[in-house]
């Protein structure tokens, strides 16, 4: 799929009067304005005169004064609230900000976060480092997994990397030790074991060249795009990647939903939502929600 109009129209950003408020509403402030959206921020809570005042002294500190911003009070459950809302409002994407654990330089995700990361029918996006000042985006890691949903999480990360000018696009195919087939004892099953991880390696890297070569030139121009494939548990092994190339966002299919099944979401996304290397673009393809 390559898109032939904006993604994120209309951005939610789901806040609470923490510390970090200030900095996240400029943050997300940016975001909207780079993706051209309507941004809508909701409150779950009474509203006061004085949390409305501090809301607007907030925005008065922007740095776009053109953008279509809406601010929402409601009462009730969050996490009931706020998948409502992303349904009701035709949100694309849904901004949240992410914690940071004490006496640590990790972050995580809080559950109501975890349980909207799952629940909500568009995109969400997890901050764990807002800027104040806007700190350019030079680095996207993004999934190469073989599954129906890659082609738009790739074709995403290219419409993200262009809206942020960021000038390089990683895609990651994790590959499973299972694959490989083959019990290293001697030299000889080392050297039958290496044939066979490049043979996979090469095998999924020609998979995302398909995808990519769908992705019309212009979409492409001035963005460096490398393709790496790494062996070891899904979503651990391109959390840990995008943390070692200091990624500045990674960018992942959304987790699937199959109920009582379910279990890719833990196996995989659980890894990264549980320690957070970067910021995390989940990419949710809102036709299939809306069929679900």
């Amino acid at each position: 799929m390559v898109y032939k109009n904006r993604p994120f129209k209309t951005i939610l950003f789901g806040f609470a009067f923490s510390p970090k408020l200030e900095i996240n509403i400029l943050e997300t402030t940016r975001i909207a304005h780079f993706f051209n959206a309507k941004l809508i921020l909701l409150h779950v809570g009474s509203k006061t005169t004085e949390n409305e005042a501090k809301i607007t002294s907030f925005l008065n500190k922007t740095e776009y004064k053109d953008l279509d911003i809406e601010v929402k009070w409601e009462e009730g459950d969050p996490i009931n609230v706020i998948t409502t809302a992303c349904k009701t409002s035709n949100i694309d994407l849904l901004i949240l900000g992410a914690l940071q654990k004490e006496n640590m330089y990790k972050f995580y995700v809080g559950s109501i976060a975890r349980k909207l990361t799952r629940k909500v029918c568009c995109s969400v996006l997890l901050l764990i480092k807002p800027s104040k000042e806007r700190v350019p985006c030079k680095n996207i890691v993004v999934n190469g997994l073989d599954a129906p949903d890659t082609p738009l999480t790739i074709n995403s990360a290219f419409y993200i990397a262009d809206a942020l000018g960021s000038p390089q696009i990683t895609i990651v195919e994790e590959i499973l030790q299972k694959d490989i087939h083959v019990t290293v004892q001697d030299d000889k099953t080392l050297k039958k074991a290496n044939i066979v991880k490049e043979r996979l390696k090469h095998r999924e890297e020609q998979r995302v060249r398909e995808i990519i070569k769908d992705i019309p030139d212009t979409c492409k121009k001035g963005i460096k795009i490398k393709n790496q494939g790494i062996f070891g548990k899904r979503g651990y092994s391109i959390g840990h990647y995008a943390e070692i190339v200091r990624a500045d966002l990674l960018v992942m299919n959304a987790p699937s939903k199959t109920g009582i099944l379910d279990r890719i979401f833990p196996h995989d996304i659980e890894y990264i939502l549980s320690d957070l290397p970067t910021d995390l673009f989940i990419i949710r393809n809102q036709f299939d929600s809306e069929n679900k």
